[in-house]
């Protein structure tokens, strides 16, 4: 047996924005801030009409400094793209969502954000968390999480939806704890004991080497022996996790998905392996009123 289940999200990454043109419009707050700065605690005396202020420096930087920080926190973010490629499909689906009169759901991965339209009308607007863009290898295998800009479809939808965890979830575990990864095959992953792995009313379990005798495993835990993490087959229940995916899903295909979280502070953060994460009000207006079949654009 092993540690408790592992949230497919180890930890937000906080991603750094280039913000040139925030840095353009924060210049003469930023220039300003430095000279002020730099008298310290120092007074100012100024004289005019034969009255004299006194003005505190470290008063004045203290403003303009919020200044600043406002500009830089208000600024957008420049566009980034993976490749030439990425950028085109990114132009290609963004020109395709305006020209689209009927209900839509357009995602924004530089923004953040999602809306739902219809004719020229938002209906909703939301912020998302998109995926790292990260690549994980392990095991001799490599996984890379990327949500894919490109025009898709709802094709299911889901009310309390349980996440079945793809292979990179146990890499992912098995790295951090230093573990061996194998998947396991009932009835015939022996341990080095001599017992042997095995399903039983689609649960895993352990089989003793001499009386025969089975003994259930915890579903809320990794199945880890002999330092080694091991993949529960699909459809057992050791390969459910419920509550990871929110309340309510949006199904558009290979494993993308539109749902909820229980880490509501990564929205608006690269946080995801590929999936759109959205607030538990968004994800429910949306599986209220997107009907099986309504396009996505992910531009």
């Amino acid at each position: 047996m092993g540690p408790r289940r592992h949230r497919p999200e180890v930890a937000v990454r906080a991603v750094t924005w280039t913000v040139r043109a925030a840095a353009g419009a924060a210049a003469p707050a930023l220039f300003a801030l430095v000279a002020v700065a730099s008298l310290g605690t120092a007074q100012v005396r100024v004289d005019a009409a034969d009255t004299t202020k006194v003005i505190d420096a470290s008063a004045i930087a203290a403003s303009v400094r919020s200044s600043a920080d406002s500009i830089v926190r208000t600024a957008q973010p420049v566009a980034t793209y993976r490749s030439r490629a990425d950028s085109v499909a990114s132009v290609r689906t963004r020109l395709a969502a305006e020209h689209d009169n009927d209900l839509r759901v357009v995602v924004s991965l530089n923004d953040r954000e999602l809306w739902a339209i219809i004719g020229p009308d938002t209906l909703l607007t939301a912020p998302i968390a998109v995926s790292t863009d990260e690549t994980l290898e392990y095991a001799g295998r490599s996984w890379r999480f990327e949500t894919p800009r490109g025009v898709r479809t709802v094709i299911d939808k889901k009310e309390n939806p349980v996440w079945i965890p793809p292979e990179w979830h146990y890499a992912e575990v098995a790295q951090e704890h230093g573990l061996k990864l194998a998947a396991m095959i009932s009835g015939k992953t022996v341990l080095s004991d001599g017992r042997v792995l095995d399903v039983r009313d689609d649960q895993v379990g352990v089989v003793d080497g001499k009386s025969g005798e089975f003994a259930y495993l915890p579903t809320d835990e990794e199945v880890i022996f002999d330092g080694t993490l091991f993949i529960p087959p699909i459809g057992t229940l050791n390969r459910r996790i419920e509550g990871e995916l929110g309340r309510h899903m949006l199904d558009t295909g290979n494993g993308f998905l539109l749902h909820g979280t229980p880490d509501k502070a990564s929205i608006g953060t690269a946080a995801t392996h590929g999936c759109i994460r959205l607030r538990d009000a968004d994800i429910a207006w949306l599986y209220d009123m997107i009907p099986v079949g309504t396009r996505v654009y992910i531009y």
